[in-house]
């Protein structure tokens, strides 16, 4: 994990757009039928699928797997309903229970999506890994270190095995920030000397509790609202802010993380064990402090962006009005054509959704022979979110180092559907930093 600012972006930010290959010139080239797997069917592993489906002429979806039926039959009609023949799942390719991932990663599926609630990701992109497969893989990747540490081994043992492993950190794949962060760290704004990132927003679903549901079942369905299932907001949210931040300085490792946060608002007992605000400290070897603030509570201002300033001038990203501008001695302002009339000056346009632009890329490095894996700058991100909730809850002041090493399990052992499990809500200064 030994980092420096300049050099690792072009691991981070251009390594990718280095497979940026026009589909018809690669795909043509190879016919074969690349399979896809589904694993986690909500929404965002519905919309993962999409992608992927979207991303390549010759693929298909033969195998779904999901924690529970009616979200695997709800992601299935969805999909075969826009797709059609693309969708070729079998009654017997349909994956139903906490073992469902390996009945599917065990089929001869090509490709894997891995968009289960974060605390199983580490045991799936393993076996993924182990298997063979290529992987699309959601963030977070682990909400505890010992399950980072499992996810950073993995993704070095899938580019031994020319793997491609893509992260789901959607903004690294954004031809605007790209375009901005790369003029960031090739100087424009001289030396960072402060930046700040935030992801203000609302509260989101919740699910009551139904007849038949054990306690087990009514956790994992409100997975949100429990940090051994989610992280806990600032990993499973706004770590999207965390690492366009960590993007913008290079990928460095702070030496020191501090910060707050605490229930405020949401602080039913249907909100479970997380925070509904932190706000969080980097300091880097230079002196220079990046501030993240994040909350969940609705009736409040939003906020969703990153603020650089430098010696030679400010960068301002905002993600919810799509400015990306540099101001000071080499001012720029990027040409958001994001705006679109119609479908068709959607597709001559050259700004693609982020979401579809990381499957493209996904697709056709498989195609091309030429596998890329964001293991090594999308672990980093992770853990340094995984860090300010650390000193959140304890109030301690932590390395990074220290957060990499923490030994704190949150995921419990032998998980069942009768499986009691309930992790205390936080108290700075009373819980400890292990």
């Amino acid at each position: 994990m030994n980092l420096s600012r300049r050099q690792f972006t072009k691991v981070a930010g251009l390594a990718t757009a280095g497979v940026i290959i026009s589909s018809n010139s690669v795909w043509a080239a190879n016919s074969n039928t690349l399979k896809v797997g589904l694993i986690g069917c909500g929404g965002r592993g519905t919309g993962a699928a999409e992608q992927a489906l979207n991303a390549d002429s010759n693929v298909v979806l033969t195998a779904m797997a999901d924690a529970f039926s009616d979200h695997l039959q709800g992601s299935y009609s969805s999909l075969k309903n826009k797709f059609g023949d693309k969708v070729q799942v079998a009654g017997k390719n349909k994956y139903v229970g906490l073992d469902a991932f390996q009945k599917l990663i065990d089929s001869d599926v090509d490709v894997v999506l891995l968009a289960a609630p974060p605390a199983f990701r580490p045991s799936h992109l393993e076996a993924a890994v182990n298997a063979g497969k290529h992987i699309f893989c959601e963030k977070p990747f682990a909400v505890d270190a010992p399950g980072l540490r499992r996810v950073i081994a993995a993704a070095k043992k899938a580019k031994e095995k020319n793997l491609s492993l893509v992260s789901g950190f959607c903004w690294r794949y954004h031809i605007p920030k790209r375009e901005t962060f790369n003029r960031v760290l090739d100087g424009q704004i001289g030396e960072i000397v402060s930046a700040e990132a935030t992801y203000n927003t609302g509260e989101l679903w919740y699910k009551e509790r139904q007849k038949g549901w054990s306690d087990m079942e009514y956790q994992l369905r409100n997975w949100l609202y429990y940090n051994w299932l989610s992280g806990d907001h600032i990993i499973e949210q706004a770590i999207h802010s965390v690492d366009m931040l960590s993007w913008a300085m290079g990928d460095e490792a702070p030496v020191k993380i501090s910060g707050t946060g605490g229930r405020q608002k949401r602080i039913a007992e249907k909100y479970g064990n997380v925070y509904d605000h932190f706000g969080i400290t980097y300091e880097y070897s230079n002196g220079t402090k990046a501030y993240v603030f994040c909350r969940q509570q609705s009736g409040t201002a939003p906020s969703y962006a990153v603020e650089l300033t430098g010696l030679g001038g400010k960068c301002l990203v905002d993600c919810r009005t799509g400015l990306h501008e540099i101001k000071g001695e080499n001012p720029w302002k990027y040409d958001d054509d994001t705006k679109f009339t119609d479908e068709n000056a959607y597709k001559k346009s050259k700004v693609k959704n982020m979401y579809q632009q990381e499957h493209d890329e996904l697709f056709a490095s498989i195609r091309s022979g030429k596998p890329m894996n964001d293991g090594e700058w999308m672990t980093r991100s992770n853990l340094l979110a995984m860090a300010g909730r650390m000193a959140a809850y304890t109030g301690e002041v932590i390395s990074y180092e220290q957060a990499l090493s923490s030994m704190e399990v949150l995921f419990p052992e032998n998980l069942s559907w009768n499986t009691k499990y309930d992790v205390p809500i936080a108290i700075p200064g009373v819980t400890k930093f292990k």
